[in-house]
């Protein structure tokens, strides 16, 4: 039985910022209900029992997303910490992560993600000009707030690594924001691209052309790989993934190889989707208050043709040299925000003699 990875909506679409790129907004505006308020106890309960059931001894990765998960409140964290404890009779070895947008970090927020040894994903998106479309309510930016939840997480011994959405404006600022999470001393970051809503054609400097995309990825990789030379080495997930598929070597990253993977997603209602970036009516694959498990799911036709949808390889990429890497761009979302084909032609042309540098890196990276 494979190994489970389960995100959760805790706190379903709601969020205490107003950033104007959030994708869970527009996915939620795609279904019938907009958002299903907050998940109990009793549904949480029942998750984490279906989840072991499935994972049936294997590892079990549960990673909390929103919204804004952290309105779920820290009781429903302990619950749920508790409660896996309790029920996890054949001692599937548990990984805790959560995406969060840091503005509810407190001493007490950070102690309980160091002594349960979760990962905390912190978005920030560079320096205070870069972190301009992730606003408060109230439309000023939420940088100084952020920083300061990153200063607690550090002070308590937190786990914590860094998630930027790459927007037009950051690409173009690549290096710059590259070097202000180096002098914060971040030295694990991770670049998603910005999504345009569903349908949407939109132009602005929220969503990256092909050039500039091109452009940050060329600048910050030789940034990477002179860091990595002078022993100042900083994790950039999508690179990190990359060098491993030249290398040969299992990759860890969602889409990074060109189809997508076996993973649920649990909205707060017990709905289970086999995505977030698909957590709509079209793609729902049960309720978990139903009398239906994982693995039921997991077999369900949906769920196989959401894996089949992935797995179509476009005739243009066939014959593509730099295919054995790009694998036709990655995450299929990406794909249909944007098709980014160019970009990678021109990062791996010009970069791959760059990555004979890491030919003895073992698989740890």
């Amino acid at each position: 039985m494979p190994p489970l990875s389960l995100m959760i909506k805790p706190a379903s679409s709601l969020c205490n910022l107003s950033c104007e790129y959030c994708f869970y907004r527009d996915v939620s505006e795609h279904r019938e209900h907009l958002g299903f308020g907050k998940m109990t106890t009793e549904t949480a309960e029942i998750l984490i029992r279906k989840a072991l059931e499935f994972a049936n001894g294997e590892p079990a990765a549960f990673a909390f997303q929103g919204g804004e998960p952290t309105l779920a409140g820290l009781p429903y964290f302990r619950f749920f910490v508790d409660t896996v404890n309790r029920l996890n009779t054949k001692n599937s070895r548990v990984f805790y992560s959560i995406q969060t947008n840091g503005t509810l970090i407190d001493a007490e927020w950070a102690s309980f993600f160091a002594e349960n040894g979760f990962l905390v994903g912190l978005s920030l998106d560079g320096d205070f000009e870069g972190n301009k479309f992730r606003k408060k309510p109230s439309g000023q930016n939420s940088f100084y707030k952020i920083l300061s939840a990153a200063e607690i997480l550090k002070k308590h011994h937190a786990e914590f690594n860094i998630l930027t959405v790459l927007t037009g404006y950051c690409a173009e600022n690549g290096e710059r924001i590259y070097r202000f999470f180096r002098a914060k001393g971040f030295r694990y970051l991770q670049f998603i691209p910005c999504l345009r809503p569903f349908g949407s054609d939109e132009q602005s400097e929220l969503y990256m052309t092909s050039d500039q995309y091109a452009d940050f990825l060329i600048k910050v990789f030789n940034l990477y790989v002179k860091d990595y030379v002078r022993h100042q080495y900083i994790s950039v997930r999508q690179f990190d993934n990359w060098v491993r598929l030249y290398l040969r070597q299992p990759t860890e990253q969602c889409g990074i190889c060109g189809h997508c993977s076996h993973q649920f997603v649990s909205e707060a209602n017990g709905n289970i989707y086999p995505c977030d970036f698909y957590c709509t009516d079209e793609y729902l694959l049960g309720n978990i208050h139903d009398d239906m498990d994982f693995m039921t799911m997991a077999n369900s036709e949906t769920a196989k043709n959401f894996i089949r949808e992935s797995l179509k390889v476009p005739e243009k990429c066939k014959q593509c040299n730099v295919y054995g890497l790009c694998r036709a761009g990655g995450c299929k979302r990406t794909q249909l925000s944007e098709d980014y084909c160019k970009a990678y032609k021109r990062f791996f042309t010009s970069c791959l003699p760059l990555f004979r540098v890491f030919i003895n890196e073992k698989p740890t990276m």
